[in-house]
C-alpha cells in the first residue's frame, strides 16, 4: 500500500512541477508577445488558465493524500484515541462520498457534455479540459481508501 502512495505522489508531483513551469513559460510567453511584439497570443492564455484548474486538482489529491486539508483539531483533541480514529475514518468516508458523486460521477457527466464544445482559441474539446475532475476524483478515491487503511493499522498509543 505504501509503494502504491509514493508512486501516486511522486506522479502527481512531477505533473504539478511540468504543469507550473508551462504556466510560467506560458505566461512569459504572453508578456513578451503582448508588450514586445505588440501581438498578444490568445491561445497562451487560455491554456494556462486551464493548467491552472488542473493543477488546483492535482494539489487538492496530494492534500488528500497527506491528509493535510486545514481543520480545526478541537474536538479531534478532546477525544480518545479510538474516537479520534472514528473521526479520522468518518472524515475520510465524507471525502470518499464527495469525490465519488462531484468529481467522478458529475466529472464524467460534464466532460462527456462538454466534448461537444470547442475552446475558443485553442480549438480543443472544452471535454479534454474537464477531464481532470474525475482523474483527480478517482485519486482522492484512492487516497482515502489508503488514509482509512493507515488510520485502521495504527496502533492505539500512536
Amino acid at each position: 500500500m505504501e509503494a502504491l502512495r509514493k508512486a501516486m505522489d511522486r506522479a502527481l508531483n512531477a505533473l504539478a512541477g511540468a504543469s507550473f513551469l508551462a504556466m510560467v513559460l506560458l505566461t512569459c510567453w504572453q508578456v513578451f508577445t503582448r508588450y514586445v511584439l505588440k501581438n498578444p497570443s490568445p491561445w497562451s492564455e487560455e491554456l494556462v488558465s486551464y493548467l491552472f484548474a488542473w493543477s488546483s486538482l492535482m494539489g487538492a489529491a496530494l492534500i488528500t493524500g497527506e491528509r493535510g486539508h486545514m481543520n480545526i483539531p478541537l474536538l479531534p483533541e478532546r477525544l480518545g484515541s479510538g474516537a479520534q480514529k472514528a473521526l479520522g475514518v468518518f472524515s475520510e468516508l465524507v471525502a470518499f462520498a464527495f469525490s465519488a458523486v462531484i468529481l467522478v460521477y458529475g466529472g464524467v457527466s460534464i466532460t462527456r457534455l462538454a466534448m461537444g464544445q470547442m475552446t475558443s482559441s485553442l480549438g480543443v474539446a472544452v471535454g479534454v479540459f474537464y477531464a481532470v475532475l474525475p482523474v483527480c476524483g478517482v485519486l482522492i478515491l484512492a487516497y482515502t481508501v489508503l488514509n482509512i487503511v493507515q488510520l485502521c493499522g495504527r496502533k492505539e498509543g500512536a
